[in-house]
């Protein structure tokens, strides 16, 4: 038996005004309303606030359960740092002879990191404005926070002319980066979005397209060895369509390059196979990540990029790093059983992940996902807080990347760490507290006994050792604390 209610638009029916109005689920108040129209129920006063107590009250107790839920995973996150992000080591200080000296004052101090916190540096390389903005700061600012850098390769970019790349750009950077001490990224070798695929390549027979692609892949990988051992070799893999079908679209548009609704996992695998077979043929040793997004958020791309993993590791393809990005939908703020799924199901692969792309903002748009609220720059800090210390919390993860640097120059409105000007957004303090200080070893006071040994635990990285003999005179030694090593130092004074 069907019913059909009419109310004041006589011919349109209740679901249809629903749906138009942009209503999926009726709270307790609107149901009111909708009765008191039919003549079911004369809503009062009285109930109306009643129901819509009951509707904040609700709201309240949601807001609680996911209280609880992040302080679960935070504090599961943090068991983990203190598990997996840190070693013991053992300091044995002896004299010339040999035997061990005592009352020996030893002040460990951390010095730089193994894990890889980054950000852009598109401004010092291929991204470079025509006239440079307060370079010195941004180094400055940069280098404080980070030990980890991503340099642009995108191919539409950075070979205008077929046989010209413009590889002066990026060099500058590379070798700022290098003289720091920071690990240099390239990003990317290989993606069929139109930034990936030049004009004039699409001009090219395919067979010499692919030629052309091979000797790209080759030629950076191989030239770069050294400098930067680190590439993304495919990037967005399941969401774009496979190199074959971007070579027949000459007119190279998005709509085309992002519409994978009938392209398989088994149509897209030969190609990321190739990319990284050529990428491994120019350095055996090099680290090569495939890269992608929505994994994060859409449990059905997380599952494609899974079985594609799957495809490509039954074929021995040497993918050595798993790309997570974590900046779509791109308000979202991502639910922390979601993230952990997403960590959690990669992880079966024994590779690391990597999280490559991360740009939460404080644009003043409305937050989506997990929170509600909106993106503000208190806001961009707290979720930066919170996903730093998921991802640093999850033994699988090896480096985390921020995209980009400063307000000044972003892909998304307000998602830089710094302002315009490259003032510090309370985002940036943030991380720098938790990366600089919180998972840091600092100011360690030890004193030999009889043995001449001290023992610590500490953050994996470089250590400064100051060693104060009763007399005061001093002798600074380093050592290196190294995950899945002995970590025993014996230092001769």
């Amino acid at each position: 038996m069907s019913m059909i209610v009419r109310f004041r638009y006589p011919h349109i029916s209740l679901a249809a005004w629903l749906s138009l109005s942009g209503y999926r689920l009726l709270s307790g108040w609107l149901m009111l309303i909708i009765a008191g129209q039919f003549g079911l129920a004369q809503p009062t006063g009285q109930r109306i606030a009643e129901e819509a107590a009951a509707a904040s009250a609700g709201r309240d107790s949601l807001v609680r359960e996911r209280s609880r839920i992040e302080a679960e995973y935070l504090i599961r996150a943090n068991q983990n740092i203190e598990k997996y992000r840190k070693g013991d080591a053992q300091i044995r200080i002896v004299d010339a002879s040999g035997k061990p000296v005592r009352n020996l004052s030893v002040t460990i101090n951390q010095v730089s990191q193994d894990f890889l916190f980054g950000n852009l540096v598109f401004e010092l390389g291929g991204f470079s404005p025509k006239e440079p903005y307060k370079t010195d700061l941004f180094k400055e600012r940069f280098k404080a926070l980070f030990n980890f850098a991503v340099l642009p390769f995108y191919w539409a970019n950075y070979e205008r002319k077929p046989g010209m790349p413009d590889w002066k750009r990026n060099q500058e950077a590379l070798d700022w980066c290098r003289a720091n001490g920071i690990t240099a990224k390239g990003h990317t070798l290989g993606w069929t979005s139109p930034a990936g695929t030049p004009g004039w390549l699409l001009k090219l027979p395919p067979a010499t397209a692919e030629a052309v692609y091979k000797a790209r892949i080759i030629n950076n990988v191989a030239g770069y060895k050294g400098q930067i051992d680190m590439w993304d070799v495919v990037n967005e893999p399941v969401n774009t369509v496979s190199w074959e079908m971007a070579l027949l679209d000459t007119a190279n548009t998005n709509d085309f390059r992002y519409n994978v609704n009938n392209v398989s996992v088994d149509q897209i695998a030969p190609w990321v196979e190739r990319s990284f077979r050529w990428a491994y043929e120019g350095n055996p040793a090099g680290n090569y990540i495939l890269n992608e997004y929505f994994t994060l958020a859409i449990p059905k791309v997380r599952e494609r990029f899974y079985q594609l993993l799957k495809l490509l590791r039954s074929r021995n393809t040497p993918i050595s790093g798993i790309g997570i990005q974590g900046h779509e939908p791109r308000e979202m703020w991502f639910s922390p059983i979601e993230v952990y799924k997403t960590f959690d199901l990669y992880a079966e692969f024994g590779l690391p992940i990597h999280i490559t792309e991360l740009i939460p903002q404080s644009s003043g748009k409305a937050i989506t996902g997990w929170r509600s609220g909106t993106w503000t720059e208190a806001a961009q800090a707290e979720f930066a807080r919170q996903f730093y210390t998921l991802a640093f919390g999850h033994p699988a993860v090896q480096t985390i990347n921020w995209w980009g640097l400063s307000d000044k120059s972003i892909w998304l409105k307000g998602g830089g760490l710094l302002d315009e000007n490259y003032n510090p957004k309370p985002v940036y303090t943030t991380l720098m507290k938790l990366i600089k200080e919180d998972w840091m070893t600092k100011n360690v006071r030890l004193q030999t006994g009889k043995t001449g040994t001290v023992a610590f635990r500490g953050f994996y990285g470089h250590y400064e050792l100051l060693i104060t003999r009763p007399d005061g005179t001093q002798q600074t030694k380093t050592a290196h604390l190294l995950e899945k090593a002995d970590n025993e130092w014996i230092f001769t004074l």
